[in-house]
Protein backbone atom coordinates (compact mmCIF):
# COMPACT_ATOMS: atom_id res chain seq x y z
CA UNK A 1 0.00 0.00 0.00
CA UNK A 2 1.36 3.54 -0.96
CA UNK A 3 1.78 5.69 2.48
CA UNK A 4 0.37 8.71 3.47
CA UNK A 5 3.40 10.93 2.91
CA UNK A 6 4.27 9.34 -0.43
CA UNK A 7 0.25 9.95 -1.60
CA UNK A 8 0.60 13.65 -0.12
CA UNK A 9 3.91 14.03 -1.90
CA UNK A 10 2.67 12.58 -5.30
CA UNK A 11 -0.22 15.17 -5.21
CA UNK A 12 1.81 17.84 -4.50
CA UNK A 13 3.90 17.02 -7.70
CA UNK A 14 1.08 17.19 -9.40
CA UNK A 15 -0.32 20.40 -8.42
CA UNK A 16 3.04 21.64 -9.27
CA UNK A 17 2.87 20.14 -13.21
CA UNK A 18 -0.58 21.83 -13.05
CA UNK A 19 0.37 24.93 -12.19
CA UNK A 20 3.60 24.57 -14.16
CA UNK A 21 1.39 23.93 -17.51
CA UNK A 22 -0.93 26.66 -16.93
CA UNK A 23 1.44 29.31 -16.51
CA UNK A 24 3.26 27.79 -19.54
CA UNK A 25 -0.17 27.78 -21.61
CA UNK A 26 -1.20 31.54 -20.65
CA UNK A 27 2.92 32.43 -21.65
CA UNK A 28 2.32 30.86 -25.11
CA UNK A 29 -1.64 32.27 -25.54
CA UNK A 30 -0.01 35.66 -24.70
CA UNK A 31 2.31 35.53 -27.09
CA UNK A 32 0.36 34.17 -29.54
CA UNK A 33 -2.87 36.44 -29.05
CA UNK A 34 -2.90 40.03 -31.07
CA UNK A 35 -2.32 43.01 -28.77
CA UNK A 36 -5.98 45.06 -29.53
CA UNK A 37 -4.24 48.22 -30.06
CA UNK A 38 -7.18 50.56 -29.12
CA UNK A 39 -6.22 53.54 -31.58
CA UNK A 40 -3.07 54.43 -34.35
CA UNK A 41 -1.62 57.18 -34.76
CA UNK A 42 0.04 58.14 -37.79
CA UNK A 43 3.36 60.50 -39.01
CA UNK A 44 4.09 60.86 -42.69
CA UNK A 45 4.28 61.95 -46.00
CA UNK A 46 1.17 61.12 -49.17
CA UNK A 47 1.08 57.71 -48.87
CA UNK A 48 -0.31 57.81 -45.75
CA UNK A 49 -2.46 60.87 -45.98
CA UNK A 50 -5.89 60.73 -45.53
CA UNK A 51 -7.00 64.06 -45.47
CA UNK A 52 -4.58 66.71 -44.17
CA UNK A 53 -3.72 68.61 -47.55
CA UNK A 54 -6.74 68.78 -48.85
CA UNK A 55 -7.83 70.22 -45.66
CA UNK A 56 -5.09 73.37 -46.44
CA UNK A 57 -4.75 73.16 -50.12
CA UNK A 58 -7.22 72.56 -53.34
CA UNK A 59 -8.45 69.41 -52.75
CA UNK A 60 -7.57 66.80 -55.13
CA UNK A 61 -10.18 66.21 -57.49
CA UNK A 62 -12.15 63.45 -59.36
CA UNK A 63 -11.19 60.25 -60.28
CA UNK A 64 -9.09 60.55 -57.15
CA UNK A 65 -11.47 57.88 -54.61
CA UNK A 66 -13.07 56.35 -57.81
CA UNK A 67 -12.57 52.87 -56.71
CA UNK A 68 -13.31 52.74 -53.58
CA UNK A 69 -15.15 55.38 -51.86
CA UNK A 70 -16.82 56.79 -55.10
CA UNK A 71 -15.23 60.41 -54.67
CA UNK A 72 -12.11 62.37 -53.43
CA UNK A 73 -11.23 60.77 -49.92
CA UNK A 74 -8.23 63.16 -49.52
CA UNK A 75 -5.72 60.28 -50.75
CA UNK A 76 -3.73 60.25 -53.53
CA UNK A 77 -4.91 57.24 -55.03
CA UNK A 78 -7.67 55.80 -56.59
CA UNK A 79 -9.22 54.47 -53.14
CA UNK A 80 -7.09 53.28 -50.06
CA UNK A 81 -3.83 53.63 -48.83
CA UNK A 82 -1.39 51.06 -46.69
CA UNK A 83 -2.02 52.76 -43.96
CA UNK A 84 -6.43 52.05 -44.50
CA UNK A 85 -5.63 48.59 -44.96
CA UNK A 86 -3.44 48.61 -41.83
CA UNK A 87 -6.23 49.65 -39.63
CA UNK A 88 -8.92 47.71 -41.03
CA UNK A 89 -6.68 44.75 -40.40
CA UNK A 90 -7.00 45.77 -36.68
CA UNK A 91 -10.78 46.19 -36.55
CA UNK A 92 -10.19 50.31 -36.28
CA UNK A 93 -11.49 52.93 -38.35
CA UNK A 94 -9.54 54.52 -40.80
CA UNK A 95 -8.08 57.46 -39.98
CA UNK A 96 -9.50 60.90 -39.85
CA UNK A 97 -6.91 63.62 -40.98
CA UNK A 98 -6.12 65.63 -37.66
CA UNK A 99 -6.65 68.84 -39.52
CA UNK A 100 -9.80 67.29 -41.38
CA UNK A 101 -12.94 69.11 -38.65
CA UNK A 102 -15.41 68.09 -41.00
CA UNK A 103 -17.47 65.14 -39.96
CA UNK A 104 -14.17 63.20 -38.53
CA UNK A 105 -13.96 60.82 -35.45
CA UNK A 106 -10.67 60.18 -33.46
CA UNK A 107 -11.89 57.82 -31.70
CA UNK A 108 -9.67 55.03 -32.63
CA UNK A 109 -6.41 57.36 -33.52
CA UNK A 110 -5.92 59.92 -35.46
CA UNK A 111 -3.52 60.78 -38.72
CA UNK A 112 -0.92 63.73 -38.74
CA UNK A 113 0.54 62.94 -42.51
CA UNK A 114 0.74 65.42 -44.98
CA UNK A 115 0.76 64.73 -49.11
CA UNK A 116 4.20 66.74 -50.00
CA UNK A 117 5.57 66.24 -46.29
CA UNK A 118 9.29 65.87 -45.48
CA UNK A 119 11.30 65.37 -42.26
CA UNK A 120 13.38 68.61 -42.65
CA UNK A 121 11.62 71.39 -42.89
CA UNK A 122 11.11 72.79 -46.48
CA UNK A 123 12.55 76.85 -47.49
CA UNK A 124 9.67 78.85 -48.74
CA UNK A 125 5.49 78.02 -48.98
CA UNK A 126 4.16 75.13 -51.26
CA UNK A 127 3.73 77.37 -54.30
CA UNK A 128 7.62 78.46 -54.20
CA UNK A 129 9.18 74.69 -52.96
CA UNK A 130 6.13 72.78 -53.92
CA UNK A 131 6.61 71.06 -50.47
CA UNK A 132 4.03 71.13 -47.94
CA UNK A 133 4.80 73.18 -44.54
CA UNK A 134 3.68 70.29 -42.38
CA UNK A 135 7.16 68.64 -41.96
CA UNK A 136 7.95 65.99 -39.15
CA UNK A 137 7.89 68.39 -36.37
CA UNK A 138 5.08 70.11 -37.33
CA UNK A 139 3.16 66.71 -37.18
CA UNK A 140 4.57 66.20 -33.62
CA UNK A 141 3.39 69.61 -32.48
CA UNK A 142 -0.13 68.94 -33.38
CA UNK A 143 0.03 65.21 -32.12
CA UNK A 144 0.91 66.98 -28.82
CA UNK A 145 -1.77 69.00 -28.88
CA UNK A 146 -4.01 67.01 -29.81
CA UNK A 147 -3.38 65.05 -26.78
CA UNK A 148 -3.66 68.05 -24.43
CA UNK A 149 -6.67 68.93 -25.88
CA UNK A 150 -8.55 66.13 -26.20
CA UNK A 151 -7.86 65.26 -22.97
CA UNK A 152 -9.29 68.43 -21.60
CA UNK A 153 -12.31 68.27 -23.87
CA UNK A 154 -13.35 64.38 -23.28
CA UNK A 155 -12.75 65.23 -19.14
CA UNK A 156 -14.22 68.49 -18.62
CA UNK A 157 -16.76 69.40 -21.94
CA UNK A 158 -17.51 65.57 -22.42
CA UNK A 159 -21.36 65.13 -24.14
CA UNK A 160 -20.74 64.55 -27.88
CA UNK A 161 -16.84 64.59 -27.45
CA UNK A 162 -16.65 61.54 -26.11
CA UNK A 163 -18.67 59.88 -28.89
CA UNK A 164 -15.75 61.26 -31.34
CA UNK A 165 -12.63 61.39 -29.08
CA UNK A 166 -10.40 59.23 -28.12
CA UNK A 167 -10.59 57.49 -23.94
CA UNK A 168 -7.52 59.49 -22.22
CA UNK A 169 -6.67 55.34 -21.23
CA UNK A 170 -6.21 54.77 -24.72
CA UNK A 171 -4.73 58.35 -25.54
CA UNK A 172 -0.80 57.54 -25.81
CA UNK A 173 0.53 54.07 -24.07
CA UNK A 174 -1.64 51.57 -25.71
CA UNK A 175 -1.87 52.99 -29.12
CA UNK A 176 0.07 51.65 -32.39
CA UNK A 177 2.44 54.43 -33.84
CA UNK A 178 3.51 54.64 -37.42
CA UNK A 179 5.96 56.22 -39.42
CA UNK A 180 6.30 56.60 -43.19
CA UNK A 181 8.43 59.73 -44.31
CA UNK A 182 11.24 60.25 -45.82
CA UNK A 183 10.37 59.92 -49.46
CA UNK A 184 9.98 63.47 -50.36
CA UNK A 185 13.35 64.48 -48.96
CA UNK A 186 15.49 62.45 -50.95
CA UNK A 187 13.03 63.56 -54.07
CA UNK A 188 13.80 66.76 -53.42
CA UNK A 189 17.48 66.38 -53.83
CA UNK A 190 17.20 64.16 -57.00
CA UNK A 191 14.71 67.11 -58.67
CA UNK A 192 16.93 69.70 -57.70
CA UNK A 193 19.80 68.17 -59.78
CA UNK A 194 21.93 66.36 -57.29
CA UNK A 195 24.00 63.35 -57.56
CA UNK A 196 23.03 60.27 -55.57
CA UNK A 197 25.94 61.01 -53.72
CA UNK A 198 24.76 64.43 -52.80
CA UNK A 199 22.04 63.05 -51.57
CA UNK A 200 22.96 60.46 -49.19
CA UNK A 201 25.59 63.29 -47.64
CA UNK A 202 22.33 64.63 -45.89
CA UNK A 203 20.71 61.34 -44.84
CA UNK A 204 22.16 61.32 -41.59
CA UNK A 205 20.54 64.77 -40.50
CA UNK A 206 17.43 62.75 -41.68
CA UNK A 207 18.01 60.11 -39.76
CA UNK A 208 18.93 62.84 -36.22
CA UNK A 209 15.80 64.47 -36.80
CA UNK A 210 13.73 61.36 -37.50
CA UNK A 211 15.15 59.11 -34.50
CA UNK A 212 14.81 62.20 -31.95
CA UNK A 213 10.99 62.75 -33.43
CA UNK A 214 10.17 58.73 -32.31
CA UNK A 215 11.66 59.84 -29.10
CA UNK A 216 9.80 62.36 -28.43
CA UNK A 217 6.82 60.19 -29.04
CA UNK A 218 8.01 57.98 -26.78
CA UNK A 219 8.43 60.75 -24.16
CA UNK A 220 5.05 61.65 -24.63
CA UNK A 221 4.33 57.60 -23.43
CA UNK A 222 3.84 55.96 -26.66
CA UNK A 223 5.43 52.23 -26.37
CA UNK A 224 4.65 50.40 -29.83
CA UNK A 225 6.90 51.65 -33.18
CA UNK A 226 5.96 50.25 -36.47
CA UNK A 227 8.33 52.30 -38.94
CA UNK A 228 8.31 51.66 -42.63
CA UNK A 229 10.99 52.48 -44.20
CA UNK A 230 10.34 54.07 -48.35
CA UNK A 231 9.74 52.99 -51.06
CA UNK A 232 11.24 52.78 -54.56
CA UNK A 233 11.48 55.78 -55.99
CA UNK A 234 13.64 54.68 -59.09
CA UNK A 235 10.44 53.26 -60.03
CA UNK A 236 8.10 55.77 -60.51
CA UNK A 237 7.45 57.75 -63.76
CA UNK A 238 8.00 61.08 -62.17
CA UNK A 239 11.16 60.01 -60.92
CA UNK A 240 12.20 58.98 -64.41
CA UNK A 241 10.91 61.53 -66.65
CA UNK A 242 12.22 64.44 -63.84
CA UNK A 243 16.12 62.75 -63.90
CA UNK A 244 16.23 61.23 -67.47
CA UNK A 245 19.83 61.58 -66.92
CA UNK A 246 19.63 58.98 -64.28
CA UNK A 247 17.18 56.80 -65.45
CA UNK A 248 19.57 56.21 -68.56
CA UNK A 249 20.90 52.65 -66.75
CA UNK A 250 18.17 50.27 -65.62
CA UNK A 251 17.65 47.13 -64.03
CA UNK A 252 15.39 44.18 -65.06
CA UNK A 253 12.85 45.73 -63.96
CA UNK A 254 12.42 49.00 -65.78
CA UNK A 255 13.97 51.00 -62.64
CA UNK A 256 16.54 53.64 -62.46
CA UNK A 257 19.47 52.35 -60.68
CA UNK A 258 20.75 55.77 -59.78
CA UNK A 259 17.54 56.83 -58.00
CA UNK A 260 16.98 53.70 -56.25
CA UNK A 261 20.17 53.94 -54.69
CA UNK A 262 19.06 56.74 -52.45
CA UNK A 263 16.24 54.98 -51.06
CA UNK A 264 18.72 51.86 -50.49
CA UNK A 265 21.02 53.99 -48.24
CA UNK A 266 18.19 55.60 -46.35
CA UNK A 267 16.42 52.44 -45.52
CA UNK A 268 20.20 51.33 -44.42
CA UNK A 269 20.58 53.69 -42.43
CA UNK A 270 17.06 54.06 -40.90
CA UNK A 271 17.29 50.16 -39.37
CA UNK A 272 20.38 51.06 -38.00
CA UNK A 273 18.37 53.48 -36.44
CA UNK A 274 15.54 51.37 -35.17
CA UNK A 275 18.54 49.24 -33.20
CA UNK A 276 19.72 51.94 -31.46
CA UNK A 277 16.40 52.66 -30.22
CA UNK A 278 15.76 49.06 -28.93
CA UNK A 279 18.61 49.41 -26.98
CA UNK A 280 17.95 52.86 -26.03
CA UNK A 281 14.53 52.53 -25.08
CA UNK A 282 14.12 49.11 -23.81
CA UNK A 283 10.42 49.23 -22.71
CA UNK A 284 9.39 50.19 -26.26
CA UNK A 285 8.67 47.69 -28.97
CA UNK A 286 9.80 49.15 -32.51
CA UNK A 287 9.09 47.05 -35.78
CA UNK A 288 11.23 48.24 -39.01
CA UNK A 289 9.57 47.24 -41.84
CA UNK A 290 10.85 46.51 -45.24
CA UNK A 291 8.03 48.22 -47.28
CA UNK A 292 10.98 48.98 -50.42
CA UNK A 293 10.79 45.01 -50.70
CA UNK A 294 7.70 44.89 -50.74
CA UNK A 295 7.04 47.62 -53.22
CA UNK A 296 9.74 46.25 -55.42
CA UNK A 297 9.19 42.46 -55.88
CA UNK A 298 5.75 44.10 -56.93
CA UNK A 299 7.30 46.60 -60.20
CA UNK A 300 9.81 43.27 -60.75
CA UNK A 301 7.10 40.84 -61.46
CA UNK A 302 3.86 42.81 -62.24
CA UNK A 303 2.56 40.36 -64.43
CA UNK A 304 3.16 37.78 -62.14
CA UNK A 305 0.41 38.76 -59.66
CA UNK A 306 -1.88 39.72 -62.96
CA UNK A 307 -0.57 43.93 -63.10
CA UNK A 308 0.14 45.65 -66.30
CA UNK A 309 2.93 47.21 -66.98
CA UNK A 310 4.25 48.62 -63.86
CA UNK A 311 5.69 52.02 -64.97
CA UNK A 312 2.69 52.92 -67.06
CA UNK A 313 0.47 55.25 -65.21
CA UNK A 314 -3.07 54.61 -64.80
CA UNK A 315 -4.30 58.01 -64.52
CA UNK A 316 -2.69 60.40 -66.95
CA UNK A 317 -2.09 62.66 -69.56
CA UNK A 318 1.08 62.11 -72.18
CA UNK A 319 1.03 58.92 -73.88
CA UNK A 320 4.45 57.57 -74.90
CA UNK A 321 6.44 55.23 -72.08
CA UNK A 322 4.85 56.41 -69.05
CA UNK A 323 1.44 58.02 -70.17
CA UNK A 324 2.67 60.83 -68.04
CA UNK A 325 3.23 64.27 -68.51
CA UNK A 326 4.98 66.81 -65.54
CA UNK A 327 2.64 69.54 -66.63
CA UNK A 328 -0.73 67.83 -66.33
CA UNK A 329 -1.47 65.57 -63.80
CA UNK A 330 -4.65 63.07 -62.82
CA UNK A 331 -7.79 65.18 -62.64
CA UNK A 332 -6.54 68.36 -64.49
CA UNK A 333 -9.78 70.25 -64.76
CA UNK A 334 -8.99 71.76 -67.43
CA UNK A 335 -6.65 69.21 -69.76
CA UNK A 336 -8.35 66.22 -68.25
CA UNK A 337 -5.71 63.38 -66.94
CA UNK A 338 -8.19 60.82 -66.61
CA UNK A 339 -8.11 57.41 -64.91
CA UNK A 340 -7.51 53.80 -66.98
CA UNK A 341 -10.54 51.70 -67.40
CA UNK A 342 -9.66 49.21 -64.75
CA UNK A 343 -7.33 50.61 -62.06
CA UNK A 344 -6.90 47.06 -60.54
CA UNK A 345 -4.63 46.10 -63.08
CA UNK A 346 -2.18 49.10 -62.71
CA UNK A 347 0.09 49.69 -60.07
CA UNK A 348 1.44 52.94 -60.82
CA UNK A 349 -1.97 55.48 -60.35
CA UNK A 350 -1.00 58.97 -61.37
CA UNK A 351 2.97 58.85 -61.70
CA UNK A 352 3.96 59.68 -58.19
CA UNK A 353 1.69 57.22 -56.26
CA UNK A 354 -0.09 53.68 -56.30
CA UNK A 355 -3.36 52.15 -56.99
CA UNK A 356 -5.26 51.13 -54.25
CA UNK A 357 -4.69 47.51 -55.61
CA UNK A 358 -0.88 48.07 -55.44
CA UNK A 359 -1.29 49.42 -51.71
CA UNK A 360 -3.25 46.25 -51.07
CA UNK A 361 -0.44 44.02 -52.57
CA UNK A 362 2.14 45.32 -50.67
CA UNK A 363 -0.01 45.40 -47.51
CA UNK A 364 -0.18 41.90 -47.92
CA UNK A 365 3.48 41.75 -48.02
CA UNK A 366 4.18 43.22 -44.70
CA UNK A 367 1.28 42.28 -42.62
CA UNK A 368 2.31 39.34 -41.37
CA UNK A 369 5.84 40.31 -40.63
CA UNK A 370 7.39 38.29 -43.61
CA UNK A 371 9.51 41.44 -44.53
CA UNK A 372 9.72 42.85 -40.62
CA UNK A 373 12.38 43.15 -37.95
CA UNK A 374 11.74 41.21 -36.11
CA UNK A 375 9.47 38.76 -37.98
CA UNK A 376 5.81 39.45 -35.93
CA UNK A 377 2.96 40.48 -37.72
CA UNK A 378 1.08 44.15 -37.42
CA UNK A 379 -1.96 42.38 -34.97
CA UNK A 380 1.07 41.55 -32.13
CA UNK A 381 3.38 44.36 -32.91
CA UNK A 382 3.68 45.24 -29.01
CA UNK A 383 5.21 41.91 -28.56
CA UNK A 384 9.60 42.16 -28.66
CA UNK A 385 10.25 44.90 -26.04
CA UNK A 386 14.07 45.80 -26.21
CA UNK A 387 14.94 42.72 -29.36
Amino acid sequence: MISARRRTTMATNKLITFVVLLVVLEMVRSEDSPCGFPAIFNFGDSSSDTGAFPALFPAVQPPYGQTFFGMPAGRQSDGRLVIDFMAQNLGLRYLNAYLDSLGSNFTQGANFASAAGTIRRVNGSLWTSGYSPISLDVQLWQFQQFINRSRFVYNNIGGVYREILPNPEHLVSKALYTFKIGANDLAMGYLDNMTTEQVEAYVPDLMERLESAIQTVYNLGGRYFWVHNTGTFGCLPYGLVYRPDLAGEKDDAGCSIALNAGPRFFNARLKEVVARLRVALPEAAFTYVDLYAAMYKLMSEAKKFGFGDPLRVCCGYGGGQYNFDKNIRCGDPVLGGKSCVDPSKSVSWDGVHLTEAAYKFIFDQIVDGALSDPPVPLRRACQGKGQ
